[in-house]
């Protein structure tokens, strides 16, 4: 539904178009050119007809004192520790000033767009507009983009605005971002025969050894290797979780509850009934099974029912939510109807941030190379994120699933495709304002997750496979990463130098399972890999922490990280072996303390209740 601006709006608009020159006629300059990352080719120009659903991001007043804010809150030894913040508070913060939202509404309606509505804090403005439009807004040409796997994208590598907006509007989009984002997981595997992996080490703990099945790795097993076995919930009611699907993923109820009737029976019901959220056409979650042309799609929403299956099953009875996002239409030259151009991340938190209450631990079990966002683009989604951070949320993402970048591990590239090794760091896994979950294989000790190309149980080739690493282009090291780090790149000797960025974000902060998760799909059991299996288990166990933490009275751990790395570290199993080998190099060694390759390692329930004092 489109909104008009508010009438005070358009008529200082028009006040100011009438007392001086129209502003909006001031030259134009360049506001941001993108190299078209490799894998992508220009097919010709795009229809002028094509219709856009066109996202504005203004300049954020005072995101800096959101920032504090957000630290404050999150840090343990801060005496605002917990103190979450309201979302009129969020938006209070992050509002535009008044100035700049004139100056662009008069932009606008002097380009012929008088109808448009906004974010929940007005930092985001939509627009409805066609490719010959948009050209003349942005003073460019869009293009038919098409990448080898046959996937298609209108989109432009450069875009421009007059001078005296280039300081108030941070991106638009879409313009110049081929972001694809793709769930982590990197197989299914249908078979009942075991397997064991060169060099593995059978578990000495009898109870481990009773319940953990590297062919299959259950919630039992999970729950007996973190200690979250046998944990009796006091404030179901008050807590919340949920996970993101994107790209038509969703969640195949009858799968689901073909799982949790294996796994844990009582919460099978639940299948039926956790809410569904669907934002910007997003597909709702399915009541029925497969269909035969959705099963023959081979990877049909297995990474929603994926996601479904292990936080239904670690946290029932904790309300649940599925939010799907649409986005990603294959594009059709005579297609009119406005799409969001494959933007998942911003319609997605965008949504939410205007939502009262948004769950306490919330899931997301997709990436893409960091270099394929315009840096404006991920600057702004990363700030979008902080903004449900400050609300007392903890957002966790998945690191990827191919080492230090491609899914080629001989070799990786650089954006503008030159056959140069480089290391590609993921987005969103690169955000400073999100929890980033590597991934961890075998049980006594547990090691980073790796699997050379060609190794699956029913003899068949698969891909490599490789916990998520890296050190980001885009954003600097977090001061919660200050005293870890530093020491991690000294270590190294060199090692890599120019291939990697020893003064960025580094990722991930912790891990968890994610080798040959037991998954039900289609109605089959099987086994399924990826940090988008690690990725909600991590957040179903954080998910039972602020259990314990609400039934005492006290605030949801939110924000994670500067907790995580001043004392919640101690709750940690480091993980000190395994291999993340790819760009056609051995990758970061896996070491004692924090490392870009599992960060401090995979959680120990008890121990974090006993730090958090809830035990």
């Amino acid at each position: 539904m489109l909104y008009l601006p508010s009438l005070l709006s358009l008529a200082i608009a028009a006040q100011v178009a009438l007392a001086t020159p129209l502003k909006s006629r001031t030259a134009y300059e360049v506001k941001e050119i993108h190299q078209v990352p490799r894998k992508w080719s220009s097919q010709g120009r795009a229809p002028a007809d094509h219709k856009l659903h066109m996202q504005i991001g203004l300049k954020q007043a005072n995101f800096d004192e959101l920032e504090r804010h957000l630290n404050e809150v999150s840090d343990p030894d801060h005496p605002r520790y917990g103190q979450h913040l309201a979302v009129e508070e969020v938006h209070n913060l992050v509002a535009p000033s008044e100035e700049a939202l004139d100056l662009v509404h008069e932009w606008l309606m002097t380009n012929g767009i008088s109808e448009f509505n906004y974010s929940p804090a007005k930092d985001w403005i939509n627009i409805y507009i066609d490719v010959r439009s948009a050209e003349h807004l942005l003073d460019t040409e869009y293009s038919v983009y098409e990448h080898e796997d046959g996937e298609h994208l209108v989109r432009t590598s450069q875009w421009s605005l007059p001078k005296h907006l280039h300081d108030l509007i941070d991106t638009i989009q879409p313009t110049n971002s081929f972001m694809r984002s793709s769930p982590q997981s990197t197989d299914w595997i249908q078979f009942e025969d075991k397997y064991t992996p060169p060099g593995y080490k059978p578990p000495t703990n009898a109870t481990i050894a009773k319940v953990c099945n590297l062919a299959s790795v259950t919630l039992e097993c999970f729950n007996t290797l973190y200690g979250t076995l046998g944990y009796e919930q006091k404030a179901t009611l008050l807590n919340s979780i949920g996970f993101t699907n994107y790209l038509n993923q969703t969640p195949i109820r009858p799968d689901i509850y073909g799982f949790l009737k294996l796994y844990n029976p009582p919460a099978a019901p639940e299948a039926f009934t956790f809410e569904s959220v669907e934002i910007a056409g997003g597909p709702a979650a399915q009541d029925t099974p497969l269909t035969p042309a959705q099963a023959a799609a081979d990877d049909f929403s297995k990474e929603a029912v994926l996601d479904a299956e292990t936080i239904l099953g670690m946290t029932f009875p904790i309300p649940v939510t599925s939010f799907s996002t649409g986005g990603s239409p294959p594009f059709e030259p005579d297609l009119n109807s406005p799409t969001n151009g494959n933007e998942p991340y911003l319609t997605w938190v965008t949504y939410v941030s205007g939502l009262k209450k948004i769950p306490y631990v919330i899931s997301t079990s997709y990436v893409d190379d960091e270099q394929t966002v315009p840096k404006s683009y991920a600057q702004r989604v990363c700030q979008e994120f902080a903004q449900v951070g400050a609300r007392g949320t903890s957002l966790l993402v998945s690191s990827g699933d191919f080492g230090l970048g491609n899914e080629d591990s001989t070799t990786c590239f650089t954006n503008d495709g030159k056959n140069s090794s480089t290391f590609l760091p993921a987005f969103p896994a690169s955000c400073p304002y999100v929890t980033t979950v590597g991934a961890t294989q075998q049980f006594e000790p547990e090691v980073a997750a790796f699997r050379e190309p060609g190794i699956g149980f029913d003899g068949k080739t698969h891909g490599y496979y490789a916990s998520g690493s890296g050190f980001s282009y885009y954003f600097p090291r977090p001061f919660y990463q200050d005293q870890v780090v530093p020491a991690y790149v000294e270590a190294l000797n060199g090692k890599y130098k120019g291939l990697y960025n020893p003064e960025g974000r580094g990722y991930p902060d912790i891990a968890a399972q994610g080798l040959y998760f037991a998954f039900f799909w289609n109605q089959t059991l099987s086994t399924t890999s990826g940090t988008s299996a690690s990725c909600p288990l991590a957040s179903s166990v954080l998910a039972l922490v602020n259990d314990a933490l609400i039934s005492q009275g006290k605030p949801t751990l939110g924000f994670l990280n500067p907790w995580l790395y001043s004392k919640g570290y101690k709750a940690f199993t480091d993980i000190t072996a395994g291999n993340s080998s790819s760009c056609g190099v051995d990758g970061f060694p896996v070491t004692k303390g924090w490392d870009p390759v599992t960060g401090f390692g995979t959680p120990v329930f008890p121990e974090i209740l006993e730090l958090l004092e809830c035990s």
